[in-house]
C-alpha cells in the first residue's frame, strides 16, 4: 500500500476545511468499512481538484481510505458520472439508452459534435467551454431525448433546444468572467 506520505507528495493535499468534512464522512462507517465512503470522497476530490480524477487524485483518495489505488480506480472507472481527464467547463452529458435512441438522441449527439466542432463523444471543444459525453440510462425515459449538464435535466431536445442551451450556458460563463 503506498504510504499517506507518498500520496501528500504527489497530490496537494484538501484544503483544511475539506479534509475535515472528508473525515466526518468517513467516520459514519464502521471500522474496516471505511471504502463505503468512496463515492463521496470522489465527488468532493473531483470538484476540489479541477473537476477530474488524475491518477495522483485517485491515489490520494486511496490513501485517506487506506485502500488500495486499484480499487479507486475500479470504481472511478466504472461510473460515467466522473472524468477521467479534464473537461470543458461544461459537460453535456446524453442519454443514449434505448427510449432516448428511439426518439433522436443520436440525432442530438451528431448535432452537437457539429455545433462545436469535436469529431467525437469525449472530446472538448477548441475553445475548452463543452465536452460531449454519452451516459446509460439518465432516469428520464419519459422525457427523451434527454441530456444533463452539471445537475441540470434538459429535455425532449431537439436540434433547436440545444443550440439555444449552447448559447445559454455560453452567456452563463461570459457573465460569470466579467
Amino acid at each position: 500500500m503506498i504510504s499517506t506520505q507518498e500520496i501528500q507528495e504527489k497530490r496537494p493535499p484538501f484544503s483544511p476545511e475539506k479534509l475535515e468534512f472528508v473525515q466526518t464522512i468517513i467516520k459514519q462507517f464502521p471500522d474496516g468499512c471505511e471504502k463505503s465512503a468512496i463515492l463521496r470522497i470522489l465527488h468532493i476530490a473531483e470538484e476540489e481538484f479541477g473537476g477530474w480524477l488524475s491518477p495522483e487524485t485517485m491515489d490520494y483518495v486511496a490513501g485517506l481510505l487506506n485502500i488500495q489505488p486499484i480499487e479507486v480506480y475500479e470504481v472511478a472507472t466504472f461510473y460515467t458520472m466522473f472524468n477521467m481527464k479534464k473537461t470543458g467547463k461544461f459537460v453535456f452529458e446524453v442519454c443514449r439508452t434505448g427510449p432516448c435512441m428511439l426518439v433522436g438522441s443520436d440525432n442530438i449527439i451528431e448535432h452537437i459534435k457539429i455545433r462545436l466542432g469535436i469529431e467525437k463523444v469525449g472530446e472538448t471543444s477548441a475553445d475548452g467551454m463543452f465536452t460531449l459525453k454519452t451516459a446509460e440510462c439518465l432516469g428520464a425515459c419519459g422525457y427523451g431525448p434527454m441530456l444533463q449538464c452539471g445537475k441540470v435535466y434538459h429535455e425532449h431536445l431537439t436540434p433547436e433546444k440545444v443550440d439555444a442551451l449552447i448559447e445559454e450556458y455560453r452567456a452563463k460563463y461570459s457573465s460569470s468572467n466579467n
